[in-house]
This record gives C-alpha cells, sequence and structure tokens, in this order.
C-alpha cells in the first residue's frame, strides 16, 4: 500500500480500542525473529473492536491473520495490506461442565495447563503444539497422537465484512494439517471436548510430553517448529537425515541437528536464507527418495525484490 493509502485507512478509523501501527516491523513477532514490515499492523483490543474494522475495511485491502508467529516465516519484503495480530484480548480460557472454551489467541500450552488445574483431561497434547488455538483449528494442529478434530466441538469465526457465524467440526473438513477454512475467515474462540479425570495422572501425561520434546527438539532456539509435514506412512526428519542434510546452512539459516525438521536462525539469517534453505532440502529430499515434502511452515509477504509499503 502506498503511504496515502495507508494514512486514509488510519483517518477512516479513529475509534478503535486497539492499535494501528503502519509499516510495522515483523521480525519481533515472529519465532524466526526475521522478515520485512507490514504495510498496517492492527491488534484489536477485542471481538467487537476487530468487527468493527472489519466492517470498515475496504474489500481491495488484503488482509493477513497471525498468532504469536510460532509456525511463521514473514518474507523480507514485508507484508501487503493489513495484518490482524490476535492477543491478549483473545486469550480468555474457561470451563463449563467437560468444555473449554478459548479465545483464537489463548496459548494452546495454557489451554492445556487450565483444563489440566481443572481436571479435564484429553486436551494435554496442546503442551506439544506451540502456538495459538486459533492457529491450531485453522490447521488442524497436533502432537503425540491427537489432533484439533479429535476435541473440536465447534469455533466462531467472522469473515472479512464482520460477519459472525458458528462452524461445526464438518464444516472444516478436516485432514493431516489442513482445515478446509477460507483465507477470508478468521477465528474468534474455539470450545474444545475434555472429560474429567485425575489431575495428577494428566499433568504426569503433560510433563512426559514436555519432557520429551525437550529432549528431541532444539527448544529455546529461533525456529518456526516444524518444517514439512510428515509423508503418509513417513517421517520428514526422517528423510531430511537420509538425504544428508542434517548440519546443512546456508548462511546462518540451519537443518537443527538435534532435530532435522527444524530450521534454526543463528541469528543473522534472512528470510530468504531460511526459505532457501527449506527448499534445497526439498529438492535434496526429492533426489533422495523420490518424495516431495509439503512446507508445514506458513510463508507469507513479498520477497526482498518486492519489498516496501
Amino acid at each position: 500500500m502506498t503511504p496515502d493509502t495507508i494514512k486514509s485507512l488510519m483517518e477512516a478509523m479513529p475509534h478503535i480500542k486497539g492499535r494501528l501501527t503502519p509499516n510495522a516491523p515483523m521480525a519481533r513477532l515472529s519465532w524466526f525473529r526475521t522478515g520485512g514490515s507490514a504495510d498496517l499492523l492492527f491488534e484489536p483490543a477485542d471481538e467487537d473492536d476487530l468487527i468493527q474494522v472489519l466492517r470498515r475495511l475496504p474489500a481491495q485491502v488484503p488482509i493477513t491473520v497471525i498468532g504469536v508467529g510460532s509456525n511463521l516465516l514473514v518474507r523480507d519484503g514485508g507484508i501487503e495490506g493489513l495484518v490482524i495480530r490476535l492477543g491478549r484480548g483473545f486469550s480468555n480460557v474457561c470451563m463449563r461442565g467437560n468444555i473449554v472454551s478459548a479465545g483464537a489467541g489463548a496459548m494452546d500450552v495454557h489451554v492445556a495447563k487450565a483444563a489440566a488445574q481443572n481436571g479435564l483431561a484429553g486436551l494435554e497434547f496442546l503442551v506439544g503444539v506451540p502456538g495459538t488455538i486459533g492457529g491450531a483449528v485453522r490447521m488442524n494442529a497436533g502432537a503425540y497422537g491427537r489432533e484439533i478434530k479429535d476435541v473440536l466441538k465447534h469455533a466462531h469465526a467472522v469473515d472479512r465484512f464482520g460477519h459472525v457465524e458458528e462452524l461445526k467440526p464438518e464444516d472444516f473438513q478436516f485432514s493431516y494439517r489442513h482445515a478446509a477454512l477460507g483465507d477470508d475467515m478468521i477465528i474468534l474462540k474455539a470450545a474444545l471436548k475434555a472429560e474429567q479425570g485425575d489431575v495428577q495422572e494428566i499433568k504426569a501425561r503433560m510433563n512426559e510430553i514436555s519432557t520429551t520434546r525437550a529432549e528431541s527438539q532444539p527448544l529455546g532456539t529461533r525456529t518456526g517448529g516444524s518444517t514439512f509435514k510428515n509423508p503418509p506412512g513417513q517421517h520428514a526428519w526422517e528423510l531430511v537425515d537420509a538425504a544428508g542434510c542434517r548440519g546443512l546452512r546456508i548462511g546462518d539459516a540451519e537443518v537443527s541437528p538435534k532435530h532435522c525438521n527444524f530450521l534454526i536462525n543463528h541469528g543473522d539469517a534472512t528470510a530468504k536464507d531460511i526459505e532457501t534453505l527449506g527448499e534445497t532440502v526439498r529438492d535434496r529430499v526429492k533426489a533422495h527418495s523420490g518424495i516431495e515434502l509439503e512446507w508445514e511452515i506458513r510463508r507469507i509477504g513479498r520477497p526482498e525484490a518486492e519489498g516496501g509499503a
């Protein structure tokens, strides 16, 4: 968007409760800590704030929705249009019987812990899913034998024109790491099914998952989580390892020596470095095994050459 377009959009929304930031650096909002700026970043205060902005937003302005940036690679040229970041105003978690209701901005791990504290079982796997409930629903996130499709009761979403609707599990047509949800739909909150359980047993299972993750994954690094989807009946990391890509580097971007399905930014890697490394891995795996890996990390924005607001 041009500076004049950005200015006119901001002037058209004087009564919002959240924050509008032009030319907002996105590296700080991505776990990779790299990437360009958003033309305009909106951090709504709550659902009503978001809905009011969507109703005023011109139809030709592109929208991109993000959570905590855990499974996200923002390209170096930044993101065109309006980026919506669902944060604190969408992080509430509450219980009603065996149903756990969580805002789209609630961290998966916090939802799992809240359920455990209330003696509700079945959501322990969320401890192993980095990110938020909104992102988990949109991509049918899962870990350690369970996926969102196994526990979703219903979700509420809003389209780019501000219309809210309730969605049932069948509306998503869930498959492995995929939900058939239009790009113009924004998850607001979700209701998850749980069951009564023993608090100590639930916490023990969560500790087991957390320990396994810490031992097998490069936690605490600048990474985007699992890079590639597992092909049917196979593990992506094994294919990457067999293709000789463990520890492969391009600049400061590296295939994790600890877990080959993770890419790491050691500090100065650009988004181009990381994406090029991922594509190099895909090429080598295809040449070695004949299998074409699919990206699990969401890559968004403009290449460097097309950067600028």
